[in-house]
C-alpha cells in the first residue's frame, strides 16, 4: 500500500487546457473517489496517475516516488476499467492470472493468488468458464480479481460500474466496498455518480472544468458545500436552490426573485438587501401550520418515501417526506423549512455564506 500525492499537476492538449493545477493528498490505504460531470477531467486525471496520459505540468508520486516519467508497468497500481477487458479465449483462472504469467512468476504462486482472489469475490466455482459464460457482474468480478492479483500499491478504477443494471450497480458498489475493508488497498475512484461516491468514499474530490471544486468526506461535501456546484451536484434528489435578496426593509427574511418570501434564522449576519441564493435540502422542508403557503405540482411515492414538487410564486421546492401524506397536485400545502439547516450561498461568487 501507498500514500499518493498529487501536485500542481496540469494537462494541456496543444494550447487547450483541460487540468489546472489539481492537490490531491490520498493517505495510505484511503479509498478516494473523483465525481463531477462528463468532460471534467477526472478520467484524465486517473489516467494520468497510471501513466497512461502524459503529465504537462506539476508531479505525481505514489508511496513518496515521482512516477511523472516511470512507465505504467512499474508503478506499482492495477487498474480496473469501464469495459471488462477479458480475453474471450481463456478462461476466468487464465484472465485473472494473465499479468502474473506474463512477470514470469512461478506457477504454484500464479495459482495460489488467483485462488486466494476467487475466494475473495466468489469466483471459486467459476474458474474454468470462459467470459461468454458469465454475466456483467461476473465479468466484472474477474477484472476486479485480475487486478488483486497482482497485489499492487495502488488500485485505479475507471467507472467500473457504469456497463452494468441498476441492481447490479447497487450490489457491486457494497461487494467493492467490502473489498476495500478487507484488502485496505488504497483506491482512487472515478464516477459521475455521486450515489455512488456518496456510499462508498472515505473522502470525495468533485471536479468541474478541470478545477478541484471540494475535498471532503461524504456526509462534510453533503452537510456543509463548499459552493453552489457542489451543492447542486451531491445529494439525490438535489438541494432547491432559489436566487433572490435579503429584505431592504422590515422583517429580516429572504425574496426571491419569483416573488416568494421565506424565513430567516434569527440574528443572521447578513447586510440588507444582499443578491444570494437561498438552498435548502428535500428532506429539511417539513409540513405544518403557520407556513409557506405552496401549490402541489406533483407527487411521486417511491415507497420509503413521498417526493413533492410544490410551487412557491415562481419557484419549485422539492420536498422529501418519510411520512405518508394525502397531497394532490393543485392542493394546497403549508411548507416549513429548518433554518437550522439552511444553506446561504453569495448569488455573484457562488460561495456558501452559511
Amino acid at each position: 500500500m501507498a500514500s499518493v500525492s498529487v501536485t500542481n499537476v496540469r494537462k494541456s492538449y496543444g494550447h487547450f487546457e483541460v487540468l489546472h493545477g489539481v492537490d490531491i493528498d490520498i493517505e495510505d490505504g484511503e479509498f478516494v473517489i473523483l465525481v463531477g460531470p462528463s468532460g471534467c477531467g477526472k478520467s484524465t486525471l486517473l489516467r494520468m496517475i497510471a501513466g497512461l496520459e502524459e503529465i504537462s505540468g506539476g508531479d505525481v508520486a505514489i508511496g513518496g516516488r515521482v512516477v511523472n516519467d516511470v512507465e505504467p508497468k512499474s508503478r506499482d497500481i492495477a487498474m480496473v476499467f469501464q469495459s471488462y477487458a477479458l480475453y474471450p479465449h481463456m478462461t476466468v483462472e487464465a484472465n485473472m492470472g494473465f499479468s502474473l504469467r506474463l512477470a514470469k512468476a512461478p506457477k504454484e504462486e500464479t495459482r495460489q493468488r488467483v485462488r486466494d482472489a476467487a475466494q475473495i469475490l466468489g469466483l471459486e466455482n467459476l474458474l474454468d468458464r470462459y467470459p461468454r459464460n458469465l454475466s456483467g457482474g461476473q465479468r466484472q468480478r474477474v477484472a476486479m480479481g485480475r487486478a488483486i492479483v497482482r497485489q499492487p500499491q495502488v488500485f485505479l478504477f475507471d467507472e467500473p460500474l457504469s456497463n452494468l443494471d441498476a441492481k447490479l450497480r447497487v450490489q457491486m458498489r457494497s461487494e467493492i466496498k467490502q473489498l476495500h475493508q478487507r484488502l485496505r488497498t488504497t483506491t482512487i475512484y472515478v464516477t459521475h455518480d455521486q450515489i455512488e461516491a456518496m456510499t462508498m468514499a472515505d473522502r470525495i474530490v468533485v471536479m468541474r472544468d478541470g478545477y478541484v471544486e471540494q475535498i471532503g468526506s461524504p456526509l462534510e461535501l453533503y452537510d456543509r458545500p463548499a459552493n453552489l456546484f457542489v451543492a447542486g451536484f451531491i445529494g439525490s434528489p438535489g438541494m432547491n436552490l432559489i436566487r433572490g435578496k435579503i429584505s431592504s426593509g422590515g422583517p429580516l427574511e429572504f425574496v426571491a426573485d419569483g416573488g416568494a418570501r421565506l424565513p430567516l434564522p434569527a440574528g443572521l449576519d447578513v447586510a440588507r438587501g444582499a443578491e444570494i441564493v437561498y438552498g435548502i435540502r428535500p428532506e429539511n422542508i417539513a409540513i405544518g401550520e403557520g407556513g409557506i403557503d405552496a401549490e402541489v405540482v406533483v407527487v411521486e411515492p417511491t415507497g420509503a418515501e413521498t417526493l413533492i414538487v410544490s410551487r412557491i410564486g415562481a419557484d419549485d421546492l422539492v420536498l422529501a417526506l418519510r411520512e405518508r401524506v394525502s397531497a394532490r397536485a393543485g392542493g394546497r400545502l403549508s411548507l416549513i423549512p429548518d433554518l437550522g439547516r439552511l444553506h446561504l450561498f453569495d448569488g455573484a461568487t457562488g460561495q456558501r455564506l452559511r
